[in-house]
């Protein structure tokens, strides 16, 4: 069965001649860039060749790209956030015109400078952009998506009808830095910290033109969320604010497909609806689904099938802006 659409894939946009008036980032002689005093060394990024002929190889006919969480570059101050968002915003654009049948881009937004990341994003809008990837929110300033400095973000982006991928980035809690956790459970946690604070602050109710999408199956999201339906229902301090409660809200969200377990993709699809799960890969990445018909295999064939064409067909329809029923 062909797959229609991957939401999740990345490459690393940016040439040599890119570089110029960007701080502590390098090309390496080795053709490889360093971030920050960390290398990017996976060949595949560069490559969008190489992403092409792995979706050729899988039947896969459009892959939407962001950039790899190494280039979120949470510590840098708004103007220069503001300077390397577009910088990588440029560089996806020019992939994806170079083969615009197979790659569309999401332009990246620097979700820790909520000015920064609405003025790259109204930059964006204005030329006719309306896909973008965010980290899910900021852990290093401990900055929450429901902060109302993000709304003029949110009415830019509602505005355009977006298609919005939520990734996590790196959580600063110091009981993850053994045992590879930060990735493993920290990634997802901070993902549902996200999809928490969207949900119960109203912000899905209010900007319901912009289709948010979860990445790695909404991380821990889909597990919590009968504790957080209890604890607006049980009028916990603070847990409702009026409004659409959280379990319906849940249900604006998409989510990818990339739960490494059947039964928990199923649970998920229940939680989110059937008709809210897209296919992403997270290429290249080895936490992804570099053989998804494999991968997926276990999968109820009926589920597969919305998965890999049904949603996906809606949601391009729909020119990426989503609608709540």
């Amino acid at each position: 069965m062909k797959i229609l659409l991957d939401v999740h894939a990345h490459l690393i946009p940016l040439r040599e001649q890119d570089l110029a008036g960007l701080t502590d980032v390098q090309w390496l002689p080795s053709g490889r860039l360093m971030v920050d005093g960390a290398q990017l060394p996976k060949r595949e990024l560069y490559e969008p060749e190489a992403l092409i002929r792995w979706m050729d190889s899988n039947g896969v006919a459009q892959a939407w790209v962001s950039v790899p969480p190494t280039l979120y570059r949470a510590a840098l101050e708004a103007d220069d956030a503001r300077q390397w968002a577009m910088a990588l915003n440029a560089g996806l654009s020019r992939i994806s015109a170079a083969a615009p049948q197979r790659i569309a881009a999401l332009h990246h937004l620097p979700v820790q400078h909520p000015q920064a990341a609405a003025q790259v994003a109204a930059h964006s809008v204005a030329a006719g952009q309306q896909g973008f990837a965010m980290p899910a929110g900021d852990a290093q300033r401990a900055r929450m998506l429901s902060d109302p400095q993000y709304e003029p973000l949110w009415q830019t982006l509602d505005g355009a009808g977006a298609f919005v991928l939520l990734h996590p980035h790196r959580s600063c809690d110091p009981r993850l830095d053994s045992l590879s956790l930060s990735n493993l459970l920290g990634g997802p946690t901070e993902t549902a910290i996200a999809a928490a604070h969207l949900a119960m602050s109203g912000v899905l109710e209010r900007h319901s033109r912009i289709r948010f999408c979860l990445a790695h199956g909404g991380g821990t999201t889909a597990a919590v969320g009968g504790r957080l339906q209890r604890g607006q229902d049980t009028e916990r301090p603070g847990a409702y604010l009026g409004g659409e409660k959280v379990r319906q809200a849940m249900k604006r969200f998409c989510v990818d497909c990339i739960t490494h377990d059947a039964a928990s993709l199923e649970f998920v699809a229940g939680f989110f609806g059937q008709d809210r799960v897209l296919f992403g890969s997270d290429w290249p990445f080895d936490m992804g689904l570099p053989k998804p018909h494999e991968q997926l295999s276990e999968l109820p064939a009926a589920l597969r099938q919305k998965i890999f064409q049904d949603n996906p067909k809606a949601i391009m329809t729909s020119g990426m802006a989503g609608t709540h029923e």
